[in-house]
């Protein structure tokens, strides 16, 4: 039997360790000057980088879990759908916005993106949360990574003849160019990272989340469930690593092997948080990252807006040519004080920093933005 669920501070501080990280690794003083384990994978593999986008679609399928029970428990009602298309759109809306800030040319505009796809599997996940039981969303889970191993690597591709899963000939990024041609990201145009196809098994994603909330829903005791955290993440990662030999994992593709190794990570450090904060008491260390993960998406939101400022706002350098007031700022405050990638990585903690301080003003007051 299920019993009513405190806040969960681990929770908060996963969160906001995550978003923390992103905004990290999205803004060095330098792009060409980055601590290997601050980039993506080139394509196939997994760096620390990597494995911040699922920690966050995983906390949503956990917060999904503890926040929409007591709809569930009480029964569907319109009411709640139309809660899930209000907050739905508005973070899909938010992820436009960032995109086509400051011209809002709509001819280009990239339609994928961070925001838009947590948009969208937030609102499935939590569609199969409220008419799915527990016990078969284990089934869902499956049905959906089997069905996108099947797709990507069955279907032969319009163009290009057999399966691929290369960057600009798999089956993802044709289907991307067919409905989306013109409004993709920007640095590749023929394929997007957050294309359409790869949302199918980002939600399996979001749903390994769901189980977890459902675990630390549960009545059991808490060292039991660190245990069974550890004990599931521990077998995902490694049904994740066995799946690569036959379906590489690769962020840009989300394939299901990501999935199920980065479910897996998410599962093994959630732990860690909530062994040392809800179960031994460590909490010295959380309040910076339990800042952050209050206001999750307002300070993503809002700290790439500001970094889109600072690359559209124009400085006269002392050459008199106008550059970028971020790499003006680089140039003279950090360049100078150390080697260029270590400059780059000052900037990016000094950034984390500033956002921290503008959080904490919000925080202070229990100023809480839900979008």
């Amino acid at each position: 039997m299920e019993k009513k669920t405190e806040r969960l501070l681990s929770l908060d501080v996963f969160r906001g360790i995550t978003i923390l990280g992103m905004i990290l690794v999205n803004n060095p003083g330098s792009w060409s000057d980055i601590y290997p384990p601050l980039r993506h994978a080139e394509w196939n593999g997994c760096t620390p980088t990597d494995l911040i986008f699922p920690f966050f679609l995983f906390i949503v399928g956990v917060t999904t879990t503890i926040s929409l029970s007591k709809y569930r428990d009480n029964g569907n009602n319109i009411e709640v759908y139309k809660r899930l298309i209000r907050r739905s759109l508005s973070i899909f809306l938010v992820g436009m916005f960032l995109a086509g800030f400051p011209f809002f040319n709509l001819s280009t505009i990239r339609i994928p993106g961070v925001l838009q796809r947590i948009a969208v599997v937030y609102f499935f996940t939590s569609i199969i949360f409220l008419n799915v039981k527990k016990q078969n969303i284990v089934y869902v889970i499956s049905a959906l990574l089997l069905s996108y191993w099947g797709m990507m690597t069955l279907i032969p591709v319009p163009g290009v003849g057999s399966p691929s899963l290369e960057p600009s000939a798999n089956l993802g990024a044709w289907i991307d160019r067919l409905l989306l041609n013109g409004h993709l990201w920007s640095y590749s145009k023929t394929w997007d990272p957050e294309g359409i196809l790869g949302t199918i098994p980002a939600i399996g994603t979001a749903l390994l989340g769901v189980l977890t909330g459902y675990l630390l829903k549960s009545g059991d005791d808490k060292t039991l469930k660190t245990l069974y955290m550890f004990f599931y993440g521990n077998i995902l990662m490694t049904l994740g690593y066995i799946w690569d030999f036959w379906f590489p994992i690769n962020k840009s593709l989300w394939t299901s092997s990501y999935v199920v190794y980065t479910g897996g990570m998410a599962l093994v450090f959630l732990a860690v948080c909530y062994w040392l904060i809800d179960v031994k008491g460590y909490k010295w260390w959380t309040k910076p990252f339990h800042i952050y993960g209050t206001n999750a998406i307002t300070v993503f939101a809002l700290s790439g807006l500001m970094a889109k400022l600072m690359g559209i706002i124009k400085i006269t350098g002392s050459n008199g040519e106008e550059i970028a007031l971020k790499t003006f700022i680089f140039n003279n405050v950090y360049l100078p004080i150390a080697s260029p990638i270590n400059a780059s990585l000052l900037f990016a903690v000094s950034y984390i920093l500033l956002w921290l301080f503008l959080i904490w003003l919000l925080y202070r007051k229990q100023i809480f933005i839900k979008l």
